[in-house]
C-alpha cells in the first residue's frame, strides 16, 4: 500500500479577523450606498473567524482584471508551492532529487509553463523528473490528487511521488458583483497551500516509522445532472463562482450510499471508521454530511476548527485537515480512516486509510 511519509500546509501572508474581510468585501463587491445587511449575514453565519490573504486587504481595491489577479496567483503560488513542499520533503526525511512525480493541482489560476515546472528547478527537482499538473476538480482536487497518487505508486511500487494543492481563492473574489454566489465565496475562502508525500510499498521511506497511515484504496463518484451546482463562469475579469444553493441536497441525496457502499467493499461500516477526514465545504455542507452518515457531532470536529481558523482552502483544505489529524491524538494503529472531498461536476472523492 502507499505510505503518507509527510504531510505539510502552508497559508497566505496577510492574516485577518473576518470582520476585516467582510468590510473590504463591502468596499470591493457591493455598490455605493448599498444595504450591507446580507453581507453582513452571510460572513458571520460562515462560522469562520479568521483567513489568510495573499496581498494585503487595500490591494483587492484596486485588482482589476483577470490579468492582474492571475500574475498575482502565479507569484504566490510559486512562493507557497514551494514552502509546502520544502517542509513536507524535510519531514519525511527526503530529498528533493528523491522525488520521481510531482502531482500539481489548483483551480484559482493557471500558469503555462505550469505552477510544477516553474517550482522543478527551484526545489532542485531532477530533470526526469515526471509531473502532472490537475486543473478543474475544485474542492475535491485534494482528495482526488491523492488518490491519483496512490493509482501512480502501485504501478511504481519502489518510488517517491509529492502531491502539491495551492489555492488562492481571494483572487477569485469578484468586483462589483453582489450576487448571493459571490457574497458566499468571499465568507469562506481564504489562501494556503498543502503538500503530500507519499512512498510506494517497495521504497526504503516505506519501511521506517512514519506518522502517516497508508491508502488502502480511492472511488470517485461523478453525478450526473449536476454540473450547474458548482464551478466557474469565465469572464474577463476572471473567475466568477457558480454555488447553487442545492449543493447540500446533493450532498444528503448521494453521500451516505457512495461511502456505505465504498467501507462495505471492505468489510466495514461507518462506525468503524476511527478518523473522518472531511473538506470543509461550509457549514451547510458539513451539516449535511453529518446527517447523511449519522455522524456524532465530535466526528468532524478537525474539520470545523479548521473552517473557523483559516476559512475554506478549496483543494488544499482537506490536506490541512489530514495533516491536523496527524498532529493531534491520531487514531489507533492498523483502525481505518476515511478522507473525503466534494467538487465540481458534481463529484465526490474517496479515500480510503489505514491508520
Amino acid at each position: 500500500m502507499t505510505r503518507i511519509a509527510a504531510v505539510h500546509g502552508v497559508l497566505a501572508p496577510h492574516r485577518h479577523a473576518q470582520h476585516e474581510i467582510t468590510d473590504m468585501v463591502a468596499r470591493v463587491c457591493l455598490p455605493d450606498g448599498a444595504d450591507r445587511r446580507v453581507l453582513d449575514r452571510l460572513h458571520r453565519s460562515s462560522r469562520v473567524r479568521t483567513r489568510h490573504m495573499t496581498l494585503p486587504l487595500e490591494a483587492y481595491e484596486k485588482l482589476d482584471g483577470f490579468g492582474a489577479a492571475n500574475d498575482a496567483f502565479i507569484a504566490g503560488a510559486t512562493e507557497l508551492g514551494a514552502a509546502a513542499v520544502r517542509g513536507a520533503l524535510h519531514a519525511a526525511g527526503l530529498r528533493p532529487e528523491d522525488v520521481d512525480l510531482l502531482i500539481f493541482t489548483s483551480v484559482t489560476g493557471i500558469a503555462t509553463p505550469s505552477i510544477d515546472a516553474r517550482l522543478a528547478n527551484r526545489l532542485g527537482l531532477r530533470p526526469d523528473v515526471k509531473r502532472l499538473p490537475l486543473f478543474g476538480l475544485g474542492c475535491a482536487g485534494g482528495a482526488a490528487g491523492l488518490a491519483r497518487t496512490h493509482d501512480y505508486l502501485l504501478g511504481h511500487p519502489d518510488e517517491v511521488a509529492v502531491l502539491l494543492s495551492v489555492e488562492l481563492c481571494s483572487l477569485t473574489f469578484q468586483r462589483d458583483d453582489s450576487s448571493m454566489a459571490n457574497l458566499i465565496a468571499t465568507a469562506l475562502f481564504g489562501d494556503g497551500a498543502a503538500a503530500v508525500v507519499a512512498c510506494g510499498p517497495d521504497h526504503p521511506a516505506a519501511r521506517r516509522e512514519l506518522p502517516g497511515p497508508a491508502v488502502v484504496d480511492t472511488r470517485s463518484r461523478l453525478y450526473p445532472d449536476t454540473g450547474h451546482v458548482m464551478g466557474w463562469n469565465i469572464k474577463s475579469s476572471g473567475f466568477q463562482v457558480v454555488l447553487d444553493p442545492s449543493v447540500p441536497d446533493v450532498v444528503r441525496r448521494h453521500l451516505a450510499s457512495d461511502v456505505t457502499g465504498f467501507l462495505a467493499d471492505h468489510g466495514l461500516k461507518p462506525k468503524d471508521v476511527s478518523a473522518w477526514v472531511c473538506h470543509p465545504g461550509g457549514p451547510k455542507v458539513l451539516e449535511a454530511v453529518t446527517e447523511a452518515l449519522g455522524l456524532p457531532d465530535e466526528a468532524l470536529g478537525v474539520t470545523w476548527r479548521h473552517l473557523a481558523d483559516v476559512g475554506n482552502l478549496s483543494s488544499s483544505s482537506v490536506l490541512h485537515v489530514l495533516r491536523d489529524t496527524l498532529a493531534g491524538d491520531p487514531p489507533a494503529p492498523g483502525t481505518p480512516g476515511l478522507l473525503l472531498a466534494m467538487g465540481p461536476g458534481f463529484c465526490c472523492e474517496l479515500v480510503l486509510l489505514r491508520w
